[in-house]
């Protein structure tokens, strides 16, 4: 266990160097928050499909194969058909907003597309909401900890949130595409190395369906358990409209970089996404009796592989809880200095001001994600909330607005305000496993669009 633990120190130890390293760059905001707008189609497609391969991707798939089956490449697959329609889509559109206006976050397009009011209630709501995904990633890293070398949680997410912090902090978006690069290569190897050597080590595929539950589903893809396509509702609108992604998007080079970026970003998600089921399902070959599913990854690793390909492959799942991670330190970085500090309380700051802001927002973010990852039961629990909350507040005034300017500032914020009442209010009062068509996230998304259409319609009605 030493070995697998010093290994990853080690590797951990390398990202933080070169963080620093590339962080001797970014001296302003533009460079800190969009890259000069200089990023191609390779580092665009890395920083993107490294940010959507996280702890959700990797940990929470891998257990909820472990637990419900097949179905669960819905989970991953989903966010890629998120990412394909924000490569074809949202993306190219808001590039050119973003481009002619000098945007540097989403909060830049909502005040400029509805005004000051959208731009600070989504601010609030992402410094609310995005914690919780930055606890994800930390919970992940905690469980890996945990299974190879025996730490405790706390210490776990502890480390984790250190290294994140440290490299991200030195240079932004620069910084966390050159990083994910190198963290998308090992999480590619890692896992495409992982799954054919562990299903061997079982005894094959046949292994795996001996060892179904018996409840019919497990080797159902639509659904099965608590999983299947119903995955699309939470997922697929929030990938399309991700504060965090359209960012990365504002930092691209051109339109071509986007669409062949993020058009390959998404169909790259579409095949990984069965790799962390089927290694679930092999944990239960391997240990059947898991009391904490999200376990299943680490301990395929760890039982199922020799201990050079375990260590490459759980290098490969810390990597895809940093990339991820530091991707929500860029959202909760850039809301904080540009959205709410330099719009609200310090609308004189230069460059330099908003930088050091962006960084202290980061390290507060860093900090808050770690006491998160404490009180949090589950990885999928924490990113659900994430998930939801940016979809059904995020997707339909962002999608209407780039090809309308008639509606304003009545329609943002009914489809905001309630479309996310709706949610929280299902969330609270709908058991878990209900109905497919009774997904909160789906019914606040129905909300969200009605409501956003109801007020345009009596305003359009008044004005004539």
């Amino acid at each position: 266990m030493t070995l697998y633990l010093g290994l990853l120190l080690a590797y951990s130890a390398g990202l933080i160097g070169m963080g620093l390293w590339l962080g001797r760059k970014v001296d302003s905001a533009g460079a800190f928050f969009v890259a000069d707008r200089r990023l191609g189609a390779l580092p665009v497609f890395a920083t993107v499909l490294a940010a959507n391969i996280g702890a959700g991707s990797t940990m929470g798939a891998a257990g909820l194969g472990y637990r419900d089956g097949l179905s669960s490449w819905w989970w991953v697959g989903s966010a890629g058909i998120g990412t394909l329609g924000l490569a074809f889509w949202v993306g190219p559109r808001i590039w050119r907003v973003a481009t002619q206006n000098g945007l540097y976050t989403v909060g830049d397009y909502l005040e400029l597309r509805y005004g000051r009011s959208v731009r600070a209630i989504i601010a609030a709501l992402l410094w609310v909401g995005t914690p919780a995904i930055l606890a994800g990633q930390l919970i992940a890293m905690s469980d890996i900890l945990e299974v190879v070398a025996g730490t405790p949680p706390w210490a776990g997410a502890l480390a984790g949130g250190v290294v994140i912090t440290i490299y991200f902090t030195a240079g932004g978006l620069l910084t966390s595409a050159w990083v994910n690069l190198v963290q998308l290569v090992v999480i590619l190897v890692g896992f495409a190395v992982a799954v054919p050597w562990a299903l061997g080590a079982v005894g094959g595929w046949g292994a795996v369906v001996a060892a179904a539950p018996p409840t019919g589903d497990y080797l159902n893809f639509w659904q099965g358990g608590q999983s299947g396509w119903m995955y699309l509702a939470l997922l697929a609108p929030a990938f399309v409209i991700s504060p965090g992604l359209l960012q990365k998007a504002y930092g691209a080079i051109d339109e071509r970089a986007i669409r062949v970026g993020l058009g390959a970003a998404g169909v790259a998600l579409l095949v990984f996404a069965i790799a962390p089921p089927v290694l679930g399902m092999i944990a239960r070959v391997l240990d059947p009796t898991l009391l904490n599913p999200e376990h299943a990854l680490p301990t395929v690793f760890v039982l199922g592989l020799p201990v050079a390909l375990g260590a490459l492959a759980l290098a490969a799942v810390l990597s895809a809880e940093m990339s991820s991670a530091d991707a929500i330190l860029f959202m909760l970085a850039t809301s904080l200095s540009k959205d709410l500090y330099k719009r609200f309380l310090r609308p004189d700051a230069d460059e330099a001001e908003v930088l050091r802001v962006a960084r202290r927002a980061a390290l507060a973010g860093g900090v808050i994600g770690i006491g998160l990852a404490l009180v949090l039961p589950s990885v999928i629990a924490a990113l659900s909330i994430f998930y939801a909350l940016v979809g059904v507040s995020l997707f339909v005034p962002v999608a209407v607005g780039l090809y309308t300017r008639r509606p304003g500032v009545p329609e943002a914020m009914a489809a905001i305000v309630g479309g996310v009442a709706v949610l929280v209010a299902l969330r609270l009062g709908l058991p878990d496993g209900g109905h497919a068509l009774l997904d909160p996230t789906l019914i606040g998304l129905v909300v969200s669009g009605v409501l956003f259409g109801a007020v345009f319609a009596v305003r359009r009605v008044i004005a004539e």
